[in-house]
Parts: C-alpha cells; sequence; structure tokens
C-alpha cells in the first residue's frame, strides 16, 4: 500500500508528556482517521475486488422461464460452501465471491467454469445449451470442493432467455467487464466511514494468556485447553461460528520459561476427532501431535495430556492436525513463547545499532489469517475491530508474526525499519532489515523495532485486496500509536 511515510502537517501529535489515554478515547479514534487518511490517495485508483453487480440481475430480473425458474440465478462462494441454485434452462448464473480467497465455479461433466475470482470478484455463467436436470456445481481450486464446496444445480425445462451481463466494452460505462459503472464519491465516502470507524469495539479478544490449571508435586505445571465451537466477533456486527481453543481467536497464548516442566490437557468438545501439533516446539516423537502415528485421534468428549518440550528458547505454535485445512482458517491457532529470543546487542542492522543496554517495552505477537470463517485478518479481528498499538518514543518492541493462514503477506509498518533478528523462533547470525516482510504460511518472524518519532502509524498487509475493497478499508491493517 503506497502511502506518506509521514503525518501531513495538521496530523495531531500527542504530547510526548501527556498521560497515556484510553484506548477507546474517541480524540484517538479521530487522530487515526486522520492519519489513514493519508495513504488513501494512492490506493483509491487500485482496482479492487469490483463487487458492483446490477441488483436487477442479482435478483433475477431480466425475465424467467417456464416452472417459475429464474433466467439468472445468484451462486454464492464462501469458505467452504456454494449455495444451490434453479435455474431456467438457457439460462445464467450470476458467480459472486463472497468469501475471503479465491474460489472459482465449475459445472461437473461440462466445459462450464469461471475465471478463479478473488474476494469480492462476480462473473456471468452463461448456461447456454446445458439441457435440463440436476448437475453438481463445485470448486476446482485443489482441495476445496473436499472442504465443502460442492451443491446441486436444477436446470428447468422452459427456455429462460439468457441475461447478458453487460461487456465492459463501452468506454462510457466506466466499469469492468460484467460489472455495473462505479460510483466513486460512493467508494470514497465508504472508505472514509471505514476508517473513521478505527478502532471499534467487538466482542472477544484472542490471544490471552493462558494461565496454569495446577502445579503437580514434581513441580509440572499443568495448563487446560477445551476445543470447541462459539461464536466471534470478526468486525462490527459480522458474528461467525468459530472452532476454538477455549472460546477465543486466535487461541489462548502460552508463555513458558526455559527449563519448565509443562503438560498441557486437550478436552476435545467438538463434533470432530482431531489432535494438537505443537510446530516449531522440539518435542519427542510421541507429544508431537499427528495421528494416526504419534497418538490416537481425540475423539469428542475425550481428553489428551500432551508434554511440551521447553529445553530451548522458541517461537512456535499449536494446532490440528488432523483436518487442519478446516480447523486452522477457521479459528483454532494460538501462539506459544518459551523464554526470551536472543537479541544481537550492539550489532548494526540496517541503519539502526541496538543498545547493549536495550529494554523490551512490548512483546507483540500478530497471528495473520486469510481465509475460513475468520478470513483476512490480524490477531482474530477485521479493520476496524483490529486492536491499535501504543508505544512512547524511543520504545523498542519485539514483535513474532506468526502466518496461520494460506497466502504469503508481506507485512508493513509505516515509518518504521523491522529488523529482523529470528525466523521461526532461530536466531539467525545475519540479522537483516526490512521495510516490508514476507510471512509465508507457517513461517514465525521475530522483529525489532525502535519507536523514534511519535504520530499514527499505518501497520498493514501489503496485498492491496487484502486490506481494501470497494466498501471501504478492512482486513489486515491496524496501527500504532508512538507518543
Amino acid at each position: 500500500m503506497a502511502a506518506m511515510e509521514t503525518s501531513p502537517p495538521d496530523l495531531p501529535q500527542p504530547a510526548p508528556d501527556t498521560p497515556e489515554p484510553s484506548r477507546r478515547d474517541g480524540a484517538f479514534a479521530i487522530a487515526i482517521a486522520v492519519a489513514l487518511v493519508a495513504m488513501v490517495g494512492a490506493v483509491v485508483a487500485v482496482g479492487l475486488g469490483w463487487r458492483a453487480v446490477d441488483e436487477s440481475r442479482a435478483s433475477g430480473g431480466g425475465g424467467g422461464g417456464g416452472g417459475g425458474a429464474p433466467a439468472t440465478a445468484t451462486v454464492s462462494m464462501t469458505e467452504f460452501a456454494i449455495t444451490p441454485a434453479e435455474v431456467a434452462a438457457g439460462g445464467q448464473l450470476d458467480v459472486r465471491n463472497d468469501g475471503a480467497i479465491e474460489h472459482n465455479l465449475a459445472v461437473e461433466g461440462t466445459e462450464l467454469i469461471t475465471a478463479d475470482l478473488g474476494a469480492g470478484e462476480s462473473e456471468a455463467l452463461p448456461l447456454d445449451g446445458l439441457a435440463p436436470g440436476t448437475y453438481t456445481i463445485y470448486c476446482e481450486i485443489p482441495g476445496h470442493r473436499d472442504a465443502g464446496m460442492e451443491a446441486t444445480l436444477t436446470v428447468s425445462e422452459g427456455g429462460g432467455s439468457t441475461v447478458a451481463a453487460p461487456s465492459g466494452d463501452d468506454d462510457s460505462s466506466g466499469g469492468h467487464a460484467g460489472h455495473s459503472p462505479m460510483d466513486y464519491e460512493a467508494m470514497t465516502a465508504a472508505m472514509m466511514d471505514s476508517m473513521s470507524a478505527f478502532p471499534a469495539e467487538t466482542e472477544g479478544k484472542g490471544n490471552q494468556l493462558l494461565e496454569p490449571t495446577e502445579v503437580l508435586d514434581d513441580g509440572t505445571i499443568v495448563y487446560d485447553l477445551t476445543m470447541e465451537l462459539g461464536d466471534w466477533e470478526v468486525e462490527p456486527g459480522k458474528v461467525v461460528q468459530a472452532w476454538t481453543f477455549n472460546g477465543m481467536v486466535p487461541s489462548p497464548m502460552l508463555k513458558l520459561n526455559v527449563g519448565d516442566k509443562v503438560q498441557v490437557r486437550v478436552k476435545n468438545d467438538l463434533p470432530l476427532a482431531t489432535d494438537v501439533h505443537w510446530h516449531g516446539i522440539p518435542n519427542d516423537f510421541k507429544n508431537d501431535g499427528v495421528a494416526p502415528y504419534t497418538q490416537d485421534l481425540i475423539e469428542p468428549g475425550e481428553t489428551y495430556t500432551y508434554e511440551v518440550a521447553t529445553h530451548r528458547p522458541a517461537v512456535g505454535m499449536y494446532h490440528p492436525h488432523a483436518h487442519g485445512h478446516m480447523l486452522l482458517p477457521n479459528g483454532m491457532f494460538g501462539v506459544v513463547l518459551v523464554g526470551d529470543m536472543p537479541i544481537p546487542r550492539g550489532q548494526t542492522v540496517g541503519w539502526e545499532t541496538i543498545p547493549e543496554d536495550i529494554e523490551i517495552a512490548q512483546e507483540i505477537p500478530m497471528v495473520l489469517n486469510d481465509s475460513g470463517v475468520i478470513g483476512y485478518s490480524l490477531n482474530g479481528k477485521s479493520f476496524p475491530a483490529t486492536e491499535p498499538y501504543f508505544g512512547e518514543t524511543g520504545d523498542w518492541v519485539m514483535i513474532h508474526y506468526y502466518n496461520e493462514g494460506n497466502q504469503i503477506h508481506p507485512m508493513h509498518l509505516h515509518r518504521f525499519d523491522q529488523l529482523v533478528i529470528a525466523k521461526d523462533g532461530l536466531p539467525l547470525q545475519h540479522p537483516f532489515a526490512a521495510d516490508t516482510l514476507n510471512v509465508a504460511p507457517g513461517e514465525r518472524y521475530t522483529v525489532l523495532v525502535n519507536l523514534t518519532e511519535p504520530g499514527t502509524w499505518v501497520w498493514h498487509c501489503h496485498i492491496l485486496n487484502h486490506v481494501e475493497r470497494d466498501t471501504g478499508m478492512f482486513g489486515m491493517v491496524t496501527a500504532f500509536i508512538v507518543e
């Protein structure tokens, strides 16, 4: 996301000696909105998932065929489901991707298929020549059909007329192929409204520190996790049914000391048997969490106890392995931090020299997701419900990026260099500085940031349709507010 890296002249800056304000203070919401406006100019012109589909087509307008079946039927695709449809022979499908990742739609046994559609995109799929009958429609992207993306298409007798989609060839339309012309003033208003809403209140907060349940006579520290379904508000008004540990997304954070003796008791209250893999934690074989090789599945109603290795510092995570393709995107991922990451004190990285006497003011786990019911999110929330972070000028902060999604995410913090000191919990012999850091699925990066200048600094994924849509900003965006 191209953006100004310094505050505009009229941006209100908090005074250094001002007491820390409430995280939800209205004045800060205004300051954040003003700062975020600075990056809109460069990105509004970028085409992002055009979703302004003509409502008359979406509602089946344009004349129906015999037997009551419409000439046009809308098919909605999400993670991981497709709505069934009935359409008159000779009609068409208005295929819409209402999910967060790419999907397409194919008609089994035919050559009919849409292009791969990004989040928010749509395409008309004419059914000319398709005989009356019942067909299976599905997403052809690998793994999506297996995850549940198939449904029934019924083509009825009656010869409904085909409703043509706008071609987009007429330059006067201002639209894209298959889409209505855009109202750019409405787009800008929606963008400003979404930005002004930050930070927005939602129910639930993830990544909360898990407290031990008990300490056994031999000093073993015992933690309890329950796998369960639960409602989760991703953004204001968007409540989804998430698959969770202890009802939160991301799951509770385990912060352990090197040398601790640790047990984690996992109770399965899901309707599905699964297990727990300790990703990036050097557990022994029997505690790796991969059924049926290292253990039996944890059946619904059962409890299984893991021993977690703590003999060295680690930046790991825990998540199901069995059915992970469904359970991780839908919420079941958690942070594990063991000990303290070694810091290359006194070393020059990029333009920064890390002080010998450095003190870390904050340690921030940042979990990235992009699919399932959670969708594009930071720590389980989508903008404007993402959490802003606060610091003092001169603070050093340590950030741990975790990618539990299905796509790579280039993470960019405005103004400040990110000093990359570890990958996957392993200290780098040659740390490096990055303005934008690519974090691939399963990876963890640890970075240091020196907050050298006050202001409201935007922090986001730099793949633009992960942070903006034609109805405004959403997804993988937050801000660091430096006093």
